[in-house]
């Protein structure tokens, strides 16, 4: 019973690396995911970049650092 069990499994393995090599063609995912979208883009040419400002990078979190503290006084709730 547990050969069979190993002879499924190596034989499953077998067909799954042959589909994921292209043994078959190429997979449905491996082609462009949304070949319009760019097409259907609205003057891509108005986009703009600006580096960040040097109040804005005080907001930005730094890996190895502590989180920066926010610029929102908090109080007590009163009821």
């Amino acid at each position: 019973m547990l050969r069979w069990l190993i002879a499924i499994l190596v034989l499953a393995n077998l067909v799954a690396f042959g589909l994921a090599s292209g043994m078959l063609g190429p997979l449905p995912a491996s082609g462009p995911r949304e070949p319009n979208h760019l097409n259907r883009q609205v003057h891509p040419e108005w986009l703009k970049t600006r580096p960040i400002s040097a109040a804005d990078a005080n907001d930005q979190a730094i890996v190895g650092k502590a989180a920066p503290e926010p610029a929102v006084k908090a109080s007590a709730l009163t009821q």
